[in-house]
């Protein structure tokens, strides 16, 4: 473990989203101290807040965007590997329709209109699967499957699909729990040594003869302590900006569209375990997943986001324009009364001039300001969250001349916590602590392997029968896993177990949601 000395850092990083805790995990690795500040939960805003998917980007092909998508493909398995409890993979299928027309304005679709202006709007058969071939061979799949072509009137997917749709095509990524993801991150950080700080808003940082003094306000208590660092890190991922410009005081050549993603999660639409990459007139896609056992996930719209202290909101609007674009697919029409959750998150896109949000590009760029000054500067700008350990593996790579000591780069051969077990072997380790413990409820059993993975087992450490779990708040929901997010993942209140370290706020009603919080707020005070 690497050890700090008081408030004096190697590094200290603004902001607790994927890349900021990505970041933080590289650094105390490679052998630096490191202090991670944010002002809300961990993950609470955009990294909480994403259709949850490890994937190349499909559609960005047609933006002729290959080195993007290929250095997602490429991180999908190495990924998948790293975290087999919260990552797993999803086959997805495309239906098709000959005479479905598309509003498009990519490269690709600009150049087909050009040379087969009788076919403008369509993206023909060939298209499609000379796309999904690219796919296929531009990241080294080893766990995944290839792309197929199916026939929607024999493959159980097309049972609740309209009739139309005859023919489709059928591929594989890989999802998600993207707000465990954020907090594993900063938990693997945490145990080599860095200091993790929720619920702390940077209020200033200012530039010395040795580096910056950083001063952090504390959200429950307001009391402000001080900091020291070498380096300082922007990840404010959404707030980036504002941060350069009012926190820290500074400019920066770069900039970010603020660009509004919003979900629905509705009645489960569909009873198989395929999710749907549907096409939309205008041009976009639109997902169709199966979430938590008894849900349908529906995103994701593309709205500009102009105000960063507005609270992001999914409106009535893009409620519609989602029931809309999928009910143009499913059978049965999904009515506005099924949604039980919505969800809406603010991306920070790495401005570049594009026409539409639809189009901005999701890659990303690391800015290295004053490199050569005391007070040097990284500012982190746009990113997604298939290619967050890379991002960050390219930053720390960067401060190498200030901190010529450190260790190699190491993530891409690691696990993060619980993550130690083969992707084949998730079903048997259900089963085997199902079987060490068998006064769990199976579903408990399998939802505890899917969000802690091994460490599950250290959790029921010295259970012997059910009374053991603590306190029941109702859906397999006991007390020991709450005391275990209380000292081991940060959490404070109920939303940041119920809506990011579990999911479980979607079955949990009013009264038990008040008795979480007061069982929580109970044990804080006794630390």
């Amino acid at each position: 473990m690497v050890e700090y000395k008081g408030n004096d850092f190697d590094i200290f990083i603004i902001g607790g989203g994927i890349n900021g805790t990505g970041i933080a995990r590289d650094a105390t690795g490679r052998g630096l101290t490191v202090c991670l500040a944010d002002m809300g939960d961990l993950g609470n805003a955009t990294s909480s807040s994403s259709t949850k998917l490890f994937h190349g980007g499909l559609r960005y092909l047609e933006y002729l965007e290959f080195n993007l998508v290929k250095e997602s493909l490429l991180e999908r398995e190495t990924l998948l590997r790293s975290m087999p409890h919260i990552s797993w993979p999803i086959k997805f299928v495309l239906p098709y329709h000959e005479e479905m027309r598309f509003e498009s304005t990519t490269p690709v679709s600009k150049f087909l209109s050009f040379i087969m202006p009788w076919k403008k709007g369509q993206r023909p058969l060939w298209l499609i699967r000379l796309g999904l071939l690219l796919y296929d061979n531009l990241g080294k799949r080893r766990i995944l499957p290839s792309s197929r072509t199916i026939n929607l009137r024999s493959d159980p997917s097309g049972d609740s699909l309209k009739t139309k749709f005859k023919n489709g095509f059928e591929y594989s990524d890989c999802w998600v729990e993207d707000s465990r993801l954020v907090v594993l991150n900063a938990r693997d950080a945490y145990n080599a040594g860095a200091k993790i700080l929720s619920y702390h808003k940077v209020v200033a940082a200012n530039k010395t003869n040795k580096g910056w003094t950083v001063d952090v306000e504390n959200q429950k208590t307001l009391k402000i302590t001080t900091f020291n660092c070498k380096l300082l890190v922007n990840a404010g991922g959404p707030w980036v900006k504002n941060i350069t410009v009012n926190t820290i005081k500074s400019n920066s050549s770069q900039s970010v569209r603020l660009v509004k993603g919003s979900h629905i999660v509705t009645k489960k639409i569909f009873n198989h375990q395929k999710s749907y990459f549907l096409q939309g007139k205008d041009g976009r896609i639109v997902f169709a997943i199966p979430y938590e056992a008894n849900y349908t996930l529906v995103g994701t719209t593309d709205v500009l986001h102009e105000d960063i202290n507005e609270e992001p909101k999914c409106t009535n609007e893009e409620i519609a324009y989602l029931l809309n674009f999928i009910n143009e697919y499913f059978q049965k029409p999904v009515m506005k009364k099924d949604i039980v959750w919505s969800y809406s998150g603010v991306r920070p896109l790495l401005e570049d001039g594009a026409e539409s949000e639809t189009a901005v590009s999701r890659d990303y760029f690391i800015e290295f300001q004053d490199r050569n000054t005391a007070s040097p500067i990284l500012h982190i700008f746009g990113g997604k969250i298939t290619t967050y350990r890379k991002l960050a593996e390219a930053a720390v790579d960067k401060i190498s001349s200030i901190f010529p000591l450190m260790k190699t780069k190491w993530t891409s051969n690691s696990c993060l916590p619980g993550g130690d077990f083969e992707v084949k072997d998730f079903e048997k380790m259900v089963q085997d602590i199902h079987n060490l413990h068998t006064y769990l409820d199976l579903d408990l059993a399998r939802r505890l392997i899917r969000l802690y993975g091994t460490e599950a087992y250290e959790m029921l450490e010295n259970k012997k029968e059910k009374r053991d779990l603590g306190r029941e708040f109702g859906h397999n929901l006991y007390g020991f896993e709450i005391d275990w997010g209380i000292e081991k993942e940060w959490v404070l209140c109920a939303d940041d177990f119920l809506w990011r370290r579990t999911k479980l706020g979607l079955r949990l009603n009013r009264d038990a949601t008040l008795s979480v919080n007061k069982y929580i707020q109970n044990k804080l005070r006794k630390t």
